[in-house]
């Protein structure tokens, strides 16, 4: 049963119903009904962090100072506007607030009808509070957080019981660059507030804060090219100019890639870097003058380390006699090197894009992946096959519970992998 459509005509039946489905999954009973999949799902990883769906799970919010420099150094602070243009009119007439979090969970803002913001305050979800799935149970901010995607919690579908008279629908604000997580936006109010269509309207305003996220990206470049260009055209040999966090504004004697990985956190001196070798970095307004020196070969006595341990931290990390470095992972990129890490002899296009998306004959999405993960790995991934190199030393670290390998994906291959089952 569709228990959302379900709400949009009864809303009292619907929590009835659902929290008849709560009760019996709690106590370990069959029922004729289920939890919705991404429901389900997060009440079992819920139950193995030890969250205790009869008591209400306030932590300790962090001070006013902290929730203030938490503020200053997300990017979030930049789409704030758009996101109370998006929600703030339509949430305060319907009776909702609007939460802003950070990736970790982190309540960071929280504005909206005023009735319901009491009401909030005595759930503790309130500026400062940690609404991590782990912490407090399926909600619509963790729950987003992990899954990566929007999602709608209707009354009993929360695991914590004072929880199940509201309805929260959250959606994830991406990084528009490289997709990695910068926090979730969240719309919640009495359950008898619940529409099937508030999970399209958040998302869409999502979607225009990453927009917005991607203009204010290409502003920057265009401003530090306008500083750097002059500089590269005196500079002899392979040199570019990138912004800190390493995207390309101009090059000169070698081709453009969009993205330099630069090391974790970035130094003036010389580095190493899998892309190009040792290099030169040198501060440049807000951002490096990479000079590319000596191609050398990193794979001599090279140790990869795949970090999975934690869904939201995916990493990969190089360390080699010439220096080390570590690179952040996008979900894609973390299900691509976990089946590589898995299958030492190699896979073909056509071999992961069957265990990603259970297609083999998508090869173009899967080639278009490799290329973006060979611009930071260079000579570290081989390709025809796609592999590691036979003389690098691969390791794996995995969450304690395999059931919590990448929970956000939906990949045929690591599906299997939950259950311990490698990829064939």
């Amino acid at each position: 049963m569709d228990f959302r459509r379900l709400a949009a005509v009864d809303t009292a039946r619907a929590a009835r119903e659902l929290s008849e489905v709560r009760a019996a999954a709690l106590d370990g009973r069959r029922t004729r009904r289920a939890p919705r999949p991404v429901i389900g799902q997060s009440w079992e990883r819920v139950r193995r962090s030890g969250v205790d769906p009869e008591r209400d799970a306030h932590t300790r919010p962090l001070s006013r100072e902290e929730v203030e420099q938490r503020r200053a150094a997300t990017p979030l602070r930049h789409v704030l506007p758009v996101l109370r243009q998006g929600l703030l009119s339509v949430a305060d007439l319907a009776r909702h607030i609007m939460v802003v979090a950070d990736e970790d969970g982190r309540v960071l803002w929280r504005e909206g009808h005023s009735s319901v913001l009491r009401r909030a305050d005595r759930l503790g979800f309130e500026p400062g509070a940690d609404w991590r799935e782990e912490v407090v149970g399926t909600n619509g901010v963790g729950t987003v957080a992990v899954v990566g995607r929007p999602v709608q919690v209707f009354a009993a579908e929360h695991f914590v019981r004072s929880h199940t008279t509201w309805t929260c629908t959250g959606a994830p604000v991406t990084d528009p660059r490289d997709g990695r997580l910068l926090g979730v936006v969240d719309v919640s109010g009495p359950l008898d507030t619940m529409h099937p269509a508030t999970v399209a309207w958040v998302d869409s305003v999502a979607k225009l804060a990453e927009a917005r996220l991607r203009e204010l990206h290409l502003a920057s470049l265009e401003r530090l090219r306008a500083v750097g260009a002059p500089v590269l055209a005196r500079v002899g040999g392979r040199a570019a100019v990138v912004d800190r966090d390493g995207w390309t504004a101009a090059v000169t004697g070698m081709p453009y890639t969009p993205r330099i990985a630069l090391p974790a956190p970035p130094a003036a001196g010389r580095r190493w870097l899998p892309s190009l070798g040792l290099c030169s970095l040198q501060p440049l307004a807000d951002g490096w003058l990479v000079r590319a020196g000596k191609e050398t070969d990193p794979r001599c006595d090279t140790r990869i380390v795949l970090d999975l341990a934690r869904p939201r931290r995916c990493s990969v990390a190089v360390t080699s006699d010439l220096g080390s470095w570590s690179q952040h992972l996008t979900p894609r990129h973390a299900e691509l090197l976990y089946l590589l890490a898995v299958h030492r002899s190699g896979r073909t296009a056509a071999d992961l894009a069957a265990e990603v998306f259970g297609d083999p004959a998508r090869t173009v999405t899967v080639r278009a992946e490799m290329s973006r993960m060979r611009r930071y790995l260079g000579a570290l991934l081989e390709h025809r096959p796609y592999r590691f190199p036979e003389d690098t030393e691969v390791r794996v670290v995995l969450p304690e519970d395999p059931r919590d390998l990448l929970p956000h994906s939906t990949a045929p291959a690591i599906r299997r992998g939950r259950t311990g089952c490698a990829a064939s």
